[in-house]
């Protein structure tokens, strides 16, 4: 699967007009460059880590521009009660585990097909699609808590 880097991401941000710090930048580079669906809270501690001066509002901002934009998805819970975000914009399902909270991608072809149908049927320009499963992970499934 394709994942935007981390200049697509800081491109958005200047075209947003929002100005592009370090902490910015890390922000950008975190989504880009991990398999996680981390949320606001996990950025900002891994991010807090380099730059301590930096702010949760600075992350939820970024977080918002970059989901309006279309530069970042942001998906339901994974029975955590906090949302994640998802910065693989190719068409994907992703299956969430109730119990551990880790969500995964799967590829999917439906998808594509789908989000084209929907394009042609509707005239939307898409910004994204988010199909999120919801069980529990094979590893979930064979442990008895």
């Amino acid at each position: 699967m394709e994942k935007p880097s981390s200049e697509f991401l800081i491109s958005a941000l200047r075209k947003a007009g929002l100005r592009v710090t370090p902490q910015r930048i890390a922000i950008c580079k975190l989504l880009a460059e991990t398999d996680s669906h981390p949320t606001a809270a996990m950025i900002f501690e891994e991010i807090r880590r380099i730059y301590p001066t930096l702010s949760l509002t600075t992350v939820y901002n970024t977080l918002d521009v970059l989901v309006e934009l279309g530069a970042v998805n942001i998906l339901g819970h994974a029975g955590d009660n906090t949302i994640h975000y998802d910065a693989n914009l190719s068409p994907h399902v992703n299956l969430a585990c109730m119990r551990c909270h880790k969500i995964v991608d799967i590829e999917s072809s439906v998808i594509a097909n789908l989000n084209e149908e929907i394009r042609a049927a509707s005239g939307f320009y898409l910004l994204g699609e988010r199909v999120v499963y919801y069980g529990l992970c094979p590893t979930c499934q064979g442990s008895n808590s």
